[in-house]
């Protein structure tokens, strides 16, 4: 069973989690997304100095806009690789949205353990590849500009990398209703 659309007899909820309304989660989470951005830009900093990015000094206003740009068009793409993957699942219909602190992707299906810990992960996978791959390739001076948005890209997905560390525990059973920024896992056992 990968995905099913509706709940099937004799399961109950077993946990549930809202970053919306459960704000000692959310911090939880929002602490992990900075360890992660400062395990990843200072010791970055020391292989690349972060003044490669002010080298060029009339070229900063480019540099800033495009990283601005480069942000915003990220997560609207983290949610659409999210899209995809339920999609990959057997999701006939994704709900994308924005609550005014997160983006989301969700459905009204029910996802086994392993295909939703690949929904979960396929965004941070998928574009940490796509953004190494970018800053091999771009001169020096631009490194910092795509490598903010790696950083984006690890520390943004805390929350996703929370619920399946969180998942790992769970039974084999489980079913996940994942609503965008809330959800709730379902199992038999």
């Amino acid at each position: 069973m990968q995905t099913v659309n509706t709940l099937p007899e004799g399961y109950k909820e077993l946990y549930s989690i809202d970053l919306q309304k459960n704000k000692k989660t959310a911090v939880l989470v929002n602490l992990l997304a900075c360890i992660i951005a400062v395990f990843l830009a200072l010791p970055m900093s020391f292989a690349v100095p972060v003044t490669n990015l002010f080298a060029q000094k009339d070229a900063f206003v480019i540099k800033f806009v495009v990283l601005l740009i480069g942000m915003i068009v990220y997560m609207v793409l983290h949610e659409v690789v999210h899209g995809i993957a339920m999609k990959m699942c057997g999701t006939k219909k994704v709900k994308y949205g924005f609550t005014g602190l997160y983006a989301f992707a969700g459905s009204d299906d029910y996802y086994a353990k392993k295909p939703y810990i690949f929904i979960a992960l396929a965004p941070v996978v998928f574009w940490g590849v796509v953004l190494l791959i970018i800053n091999l390739l771009v001169p020096m001076g631009w490194f910092w500009v795509v490598y903010f948005i790696q950083i984006i890209n690890l520390s943004g997905a805390a929350g996703d990398l929370f619920v399946t560390v969180k998942f790992l525990r769970f039974p084999k059973d489980v079913l996940v209703k994942d609503y965008g920024v809330s959800m709730t896992v379902y199992s038999k056992t």
